[in-house]
């Protein structure tokens, strides 16, 4: 089951949320630098970290899974927010260089059927980023945090996940090393956790960041698959009252 969208707004508007951003950000710069004109798309809640990449894309989306809800994205712009499936994304195939997924795979209904669809909607050579919660670390087993909930990963685990969906693993970091504590003391002492936590005990990190890069040279089998979504229409996009009129007066 997915977190909540104001859960997770509230956790990065905190000071422990703060800090977390910080180490992931981290880890993330340490894969990409720039995406200079390439078409960039944050699944899940990334949007802490897309206004980090923005400024050089040709364009930026977030999509967000509807079993979590969405929030407008960029704050005082046109928004850039998509409530999606990310099983059924609203995208043409090959239609974006890169994929950042954050608070994502580890709520997939089927991470199977995620991955393959990502797999579809990237460009040839197009890379993925995902951020998952470590199975080892401590971040996972806290419950007061996003990185709590959902199901963790091991990293030969996430590798298998990817390697069966036809990407191929490639260059990876770590972030949270620090406790999830709340007490002043332990955030203040975050950058000493961090800097021995990289060092000394690695696979002991609260997050996985691994990039890996669409395969083509093996391909997917194709099965048509009906969908097992079912869409509630909420809103009358051109009115009520004007729909009423057709109805009255038909073309």
């Amino acid at each position: 089951m997915s977190v909540d969208i104001v859960d997770l707004r509230e956790f990065y508007h905190s000071p422990l949320g703060h800090l977390a951003e910080q180490s992931i950000a981290m880890a993330l710069s340490s894969l990409w630098a720039r995406l200079p004109e390439e078409r960039l798309v944050g699944l899940g809640y990334a949007v802490p970290y897309l206004d980090r990449f923005r400024a050089d894309t040709e364009r930026t989306f977030a999509f967000m899974p509807a079993g979590q809800g969405a929030v407008n994205w960029p704050v005082g712009e046109l928004s850039s927010t998509a409530l999606v499936f990310d099983e059924e994304l609203p995208l043409p195939d090959s239609s974006v260089d890169r994929v950042l997924m954050v608070h994502s795979l580890e709520f997939a209904e089927n991470p199977h059927e995620t991955l393959k669809e990502l797999w579809r909607v990237l460009a040839p050579g197009g890379r993925l980023v995902i951020v998952v919660p470590n199975r080892r670390g401590v971040w996972a087993r806290m419950e007061h945090t996003p990185f709590g909930s959902g199901r963790p990963y091991s990293r030969s685990q996430l590798t298998s996940l990817l390697r069966e969906t036809n990407f191929t693993p490639g260059a990876s970091a770590e972030a949270l090393f620090f406790p999830p504590s709340k007490i002043r003391i332990v955030l203040k002492l975050r950058h000493v956790f961090e800097r021995m936590g990289r060092r000394f005990w690695p696979v002991f990190s609260g997050v996985i960041v691994l990039e890996a890069q669409k395969r083509l040279y093996q391909g997917l089998p194709v099965a048509a698959r009906a969908s097992r979504r079912v869409f509630v229409p909420v809103l009358a996009p051109q009115g009520v009252q004007t729909m009423r009129m057709r109805d009255v007066h038909p073309r």
